[in-house]
């Protein structure tokens, strides 16, 4: 060891410090931090460069007096090596890894906009092995392509394989295999929010374009005594996910009445049913009656979340495209002409997400609505579990101006 050379131990790893003066020609085992206060926070050197003789005065300024010569031993990994076998097992579909690492640290971000989803129990069991670490943006954010979603590191320059090996254990433990892929029920993994697997501790779902159609009732609205507000609020909505609007309906309270508009939405072909009014508990708020009668099944009635307490959620089976139906009935009817046959319910091609929406869609920007929507969308199924969930950080602070989706709401 040459004079001045020290040799000192890190976590198992053996290090000499070698004297900044006396390390031109040699190769920087780790990444040099620079911070300009205000100007510039990020690399100046990299892992590997070979210092110059002109290098030194520039490490002097950053405070540098002696720097790291590294020897890594068999069952340890340095930083960035562990950082790429880390970030790749924390990922699911629809994200990807920017650029290389910096620092130690990679940056995992949305490949495809969409809803992000974080495996939040896999997250916890990951970040306490503690020579490890992941920081994600909120589970059921929703994110643009290119955005960044997470970074991940090993913490220290030097990390043990075995830390690192149960790392990725963890993390691909995160996967999960829909049951409904396997055994072929495609019916099932529509309606069961479980049979959706998991790609991974990060991934990113895809949002479907929805069409929907809008039920608005009340008699106040259907006969003309106050004009309608809710309509443009939620074709508003729509239009944040790109959807279309097959068609909006008027109906007075009555049960019959906004079944048949629902019904009809079905049958023009919507993938997704909003009726509005009548979900409180005075006696002409029937629209749960009528969704109820319309053969929803999964009903959840009521939100721990303030606004939007007395929304409801379900599923609705469809009903056949006019072409299908005349189709069935041919083949029903074999040779008797019965080619208008109509088909019951519960011969269904797939389920459609019903959401009464109550009043306070009226008052306030941001409700329960907006929570549980894009989840819907991604495929999930919201039930009285997901909506109790909601309770923590639930209640809308009415601030002004509104910034969600920046903000406490929701998360």
């Amino acid at each position: 060891m040459c004079d001045g050379c020290q040799k000192t131990e890190s976590r198992g790893a053996d290090f000499r410090t070698i004297p900044i003066t006396e390390a031109v020609g040699l190769v920087l085992a780790h990444d040099i931090t620079e911070i300009r206060p205000g100007q510039f926070k990020g690399r100046a050197f990299k892992k590997g460069h070979r210092i110059r003789p002109e290098d030194i005065c520039h490490l002097q300024r950053l405070g540098k007096e002696r720097l790291f010569v590294l020897e890594i031993a068999g069952d340890e990994l340095h930083e960035d090596d562990a950082a790429w076998l880390i970030a790749k097992s924390l990922m699911g579909e629809g994200v990807a890894i920017r650029g290389e690492p910096k620092e130690g640290k990679i940056e995992i971000v949305a490949d495809r906009d969409g809803l992000l989803k974080i495996h939040r129990e896999a997250l916890l069991k990951f970040n306490l092995l503690g020579d490890v670490m992941c920081a994600t943006l909120h589970d059921n954010t929703l994110v643009k392509k290119g955005q960044t979603v997470a970074g991940t590191r090993a913490i220290p320059l030097v990390v043990k394989k075995k830390i690192v090996e149960e790392a990725v254990r963890i993390a691909q433990g995160a996967r999960q295999k829909s049951d409904a892929s396997e055994t072929g029920q495609e019916q099932r993994a529509a309606e069961d929010a479980e049979a959706l697997p998991r790609t991974g501790v990060i991934e990113v779902r895809q949002v479907r374009r929805p069409r929907a159609g809008i039920v608005i009732t009340g008699n106040e609205i259907y006969h003309g005594r106050i004009q309608d507000a809710f309509a443009p609020i939620l074709v508003k909505k729509m239009e944040q996910y790109g959807g279309e609007i097959v068609g909006i309906q008027y109906a007075p309270d009555d049960v019959s009445c906004i079944e048949e508009r629902l019904r009809d939405l079905l049958t023009a072909g919507a993938d997704l049913l909003l009726a509005t009014g009548g979900m409180s508990v005075d006696p002409d708020d029937v629209t749960r009656l009528a969704i109820r009668r319309l053969g929803a099944t999964g009903i959840t009635y009521g939100s721990a979340v303030l606004p939007g307490a007395m929304v409801l959620v379900g599923t609705v089976p469809t009903l056949p495209s006019e072409t299908e139906a005349r189709s069935q009935g041919s083949e029903a009817g074999g040779n008797s002409g019965n080619t208008e046959r109509v088909q019951p319910l519960s011969r269904v091609r797939s389920a459609v997400p019903i959401l009464g929406i109550p009043a306070c869609g009226l008052y306030h920007e941001i409700t329960v609505v907006d929570l549980i929507l894009p989840r819907i969308l991604a495929g999930e199924r919201i039930g009285r579990r997901e909506l109790a969930e909601l309770g923590h950080g639930g209640l809308c602070l009415q601030c002004r101006p509104c910034r969600y989706p920046v903000c406490p709401f929701g998360k």
